[in-house]
Order: C-alpha cells, then sequence, then structure tokens
C-alpha cells in the first residue's frame, strides 16, 4: 500500500506558491526559449503551435499529473516511487533515474555557452563578429571558434555548473524554493518585455501571422507526422516530463495544496513562455531576413548565430541581446537546478547520504560526463558514437528513446496495472472534485501509449 505521508525528515517545499514556481522554474528552460522556437519555425509555424498548445493541455497534463501525483503519494524519487507501486516495475525507476543523469552534464555545458554568450553582449560585442572568414558573418565564426576550443567552454561550463550545484547545496526551501520565488518572476518579466519590443518592429507582423496562423497546405502524411512527433517530443524536453524531476517535486509537495490546479498553474507558465519566445524569435528572424522564411531553417543554430544578426540590426541590439540572453541564462538555471536535485535526491535517498556529499558526488558526475560533451566539440572531435558528438548522442539517447520509453511504461503501470484510480485518489486528497479524472483515463489508457509508439517509431518510418 502506497505511502500516505512523508517522512518527516523529507525536505519538502514551504508553499503551493513556492512549489508552483521550482515546478514551473524545471518545465521552463532551454527546451522553451532556444528548442520550442526554432521547431515551430521548422515545422510550418502556427500547425507546429496549434498542434503542441491541443498536445499539452492533454497528452502533457495527464503525463505531468501523474507523474506529481506518484512523487507526492509515495513521498519518494523516481527509483523508490515506482517500486513503492508495483516491484516489477522497479526497473523502470532506474531507467527514468538515468535520464537525469545523462542530460544534467551536457545541459550544462550549454548553459555555460549562454553564458559566453551574454558575458560578449555585456562586455566586448565586437568578438562575436571576430572571424578569420572572408565573407564572415556576424557571430558564425565566433560561435564555432568557441565550442571548438577546449579552455574557454571548460571555464563557462564549470561556471554554470557550479552555480548550479551551489543551489542544490542549499536545499528544497532555502535553495531551489527561495531561487524560484525570485528567477521566475524575473524571467516572465524578461519575456514579455522583449516580446513586446520585438513586435514593434518594422516587418514584424509577418514573422508573427506565420507563427499564429496554421496554413495546412501542401501538408502531406509523412509532414503531419513528422511535426506530430516533434511537438510531441518537444513535450518531454519542455514540461520535464518522463525525466524523473516532477516525482522529485511532487515528493516535496504538500498534501493539502490542490494537485490539479497547481499542476494546470505550472502548464499555464510552461506554455505561455514557450509561445512568447516563439513571438520573440520568429518575428525578429522575419525581421532580419526581410521576410525570408527559409531564415527561419538555422535550426539548434538560430540561438546562437542567427540571433546576434538580428539584435545587430536592431536599435538598441546590444541591449536587448543582453536582455534576451539574461532571459535564457535565468530559464537555463533554474532548468538545471531540478535536474541536478533530481539526481542529488535519488543518491541521497539510495544511499542513505547527507544532502553536501550526494551534491558533491553529482557534481563528480557532471564534471566528468560534461567534459566529454566539452571536448567532443574539441580535443576529441575525431571521437563519434554511432557517427555523433558526444553531446548530441546524449541528446538523441535521453529524448528519442529513453524518455518516450519511461513514458509508455508508466503508462501502462498507472493505467493498466495499478489503474488511473491511483492517481485519481491522491489527486482528492487536497480537492473534492477532479474535473479532468476521463480525460485523465482515456489518455493514460489509450491516447499516450500511441503517442510514445508513434514517437519511437516515426524516425524509421519517414526514413523508409
Amino acid at each position: 500500500m502506497a505511502n500516505q505521508a512523508k517522512t518527516e525528515s523529507k525536505a519538502g517545499f514551504g508553499s503551493k506558491l513556492g512549489f508552483i514556481l521550482a515546478a514551473a522554474g524545471s518545465a521552463v528552460g532551454l527546451g522553451n526559449i532556444w528548442r520550442f522556437p526554432y521547431l515551430a519555425a521548422k515545422y510550418g509555424g502556427g500547425v507546429f503551435l496549434l498542434m503542441y498548445i491541443i498536445l499539452a493541455v492533454t497528452f502533457g497534463f495527464s503525463l505531468l499529473l501523474t507523474e506529481v501525483a506518484i512523487g507526492r503519494r509515495t513521498g519518494k524519487s523516481v527509483i523508490g516511487a515506482y517500486t513503492e507501486i508495483n516491484r516489477k516495475f522497479s526497473p523502470l525507476g532506474w531507467l527514468a533515474s538515468a535520464v537525469p543523469v545523462i542530460i544534467t552534464p551536457y545541459y550544462c555545458v550549454i548553459g555555460g555557452w549562454v553564458l559566453r554568450y551574454l558575458w560578449a553582449y555585456l562586455g566586448n560585442l565586437r568578438e562575436l563578429a571576430a572571424g578569420t572568414g572572408a565573407e564572415n558573418t556576424f557571430g558564425t565564426e565566433f560561435f564555432s571558434d568557441f565550442i571548438g576550443q577546449a579552455q574557454s567552454p571548460t571555464v563557462f561550463f564549470l561556471i554554470f555548473l557550479g552555480l548550479t550545484v551551489l543551489v542544490v547545496i542549499l536545499g528544497v526551501q532555502k535553495g531551489i524554493e527561495r531561487i524560484s520565488k525570485v528567477l521566475m518572476p524575473l524571467l516572465v518579466l524578461l519575456t514579455v518585455g522583449i516580446s513586446i519590443y520585438t513586435l514593434t518592429l518594422k516587418g514584424a507582423s509577418e514573422g508573427l501571422k506565420y507563427y499564429l496562423l496554421p496554413n495546412f497546405s501542401g501538408f502531406t502524411l509523412s509532414k503531419f507526422l513528422k511535426t506530430a512527433a516533434a511537438a510531441m517530443g518537444q513535450l518531454f524536453y519542455s514540461m520535464s516530463i518522463a525525466m524523473g524531476i516532477m516525482v522529485t517535486y511532487g515528493s516535496y509537495m504538500r498534501r493539502e495544496d490542490h494537485l490539479e490546479q497547481s499542476v494546470r498553474h505550472i502548464e499555464l507558465f510552461d506554455t505561455g513562455i514557450a509561445v512568447l519566445a516563439g513571438m520573440i524569435i520568429v518575428p525578429a528572424v522575419f525581421v532580419f531576413s526581410g521576410g525570408d522564411a527559409s531564415a527561419l531553417n538555422a535550426g539548434p543554430s538560430l540561438m546562437f548565430i542567427t540571433l546576434p544578426n538580428v539584435f545587430r540590426s536592431m536599435a538598441g541590439g546590444q541591449l536587448v541581446g543582453t536582455a534576451f540572453f539574461l532571459l535564457v541564462a535565468l530559464a537555463a538555471l533554474t532548468s538545471a537546478i531540478s535536474l541536478a536535485e533530481t539526481v542529488v535526491s535519488i543518491i541521497m535517498e539510495r544511499f542513505h547520504m547527507k544532502r553536501l556529499a550526494a551534491c558533491c558526488i553529482t557534481f563528480g558526475i557532471c564534471l566528468v560526463l560534461g567534459m566529454l560533451s566539452v571536448l567532443g566539440y574539441s580535443s576529441w572531435s575525431e571521437i563519434t558514437v554511432f557517427g555523433m558528438q558526444f553531446l548530441d548522442f546524449f541528446d538523441f539517447i535521453s529524448n528519442n528513446l529513453m524518455m518516450p520509453i519511461v513514458a509508455l511504461l508508466t503508462c501502462i503501470l498507472i493505467g493498466w496495472v495499478a489503474k488511473t484510480s491511483y492517481v485519481e485518489e491522491e489527486v482528492r486528497v487536497s480537492a473534492q472534485k477532479f474535473r479532468a479524472a476521463l480525460l485523465l483515463r482515456i489518455m493514460l489508457k489509450y491516447v499516450c501509449p500511441v503517442c510514445m509508439i508513434i514517437i519511437l517509431l516515426t524516425p524509421f518510418v519517414t526514413e523508409i
């Protein structure tokens, strides 16, 4: 029988607002501000946005609620939580726990890249124009030269990792909750402010139209499947699903706080920031390119190469660029904290360690695996795993394989083995009525498993 109360020694959030802001901080990260806009641009703008919002309020909500409910009901980190529900599913807990172990190091590496750009905008902006090519594009050679060396990326990676672990060392209330109450409102203000400014630029309306209005002309079945799979995959990255994070944060949640309402607030924060980030980047690139939609196809480099060119073309571009990269740095930090906290929580619970010792071990793991990602673009660039650089391989195996499998097995566990009543009962502990009970049953038992299979098979189907 599930443990209905946390142990007295278990740390927890001091308020409902603290939980919501911390969980929202986890969800709002590079996935929202870096990944979401370039995927929206790549997959048809308004079509992708429509698909994502529909999936977020159904598919995403159901999985997010399930993971938080599991954590709060068991009061344990991910390994102990899944084992308590059904011992046959204990390997699922281990698989889920491996996801943040793989993601946290390379996430901190990318966080270091963001800090480097922020440093350039705060100081010597001319650095971004430095290059050796005859036809140098502002920022292009800076990015490739930066990640192509070992020393500078290592320094900024260590700074970002150090900040992350420092907050986690302070604990749930004094560290994570306190920093979230400061960073999340600041992050929202920056996002709203920059998006309003971007929309005032001449020519931004065309980019906004491309971004917000769905256009299904020329949409084939293959393109539809790719777009749907991209939107579903983005939900994992954006909402921190299937990483063990929400199970961990759920275990810190007070039992008297309204579970369904809290998850809706997290979802609103996450989706709102993602949509606003797209309203910053897509119209801005349209302005910079003179309305050329092909400029949006820069992919992952959109933020590090295309956007510096956008800011360069603006009046007051250095100030806007500084505010933008500060926004990205804050978002990356809140997510990195949640990833590191998940690893620390697992180590503390499994090995009965003090928080400081668990944080030191987590720092060591991140240092070793993170350096593989750093060196994979410089000293060890000739070493690849299945043709991929280390960072790309870590990203692929965690996002394209492990997380969909974790989500699929979680749906089977709660939808068919323990039954959805396991989650429904936990929701009703803090509320007389569970409004989305029917939605939860349909999504966990039927829709979500099909979605997971689509994500896993799409690369093979589209290749054929």
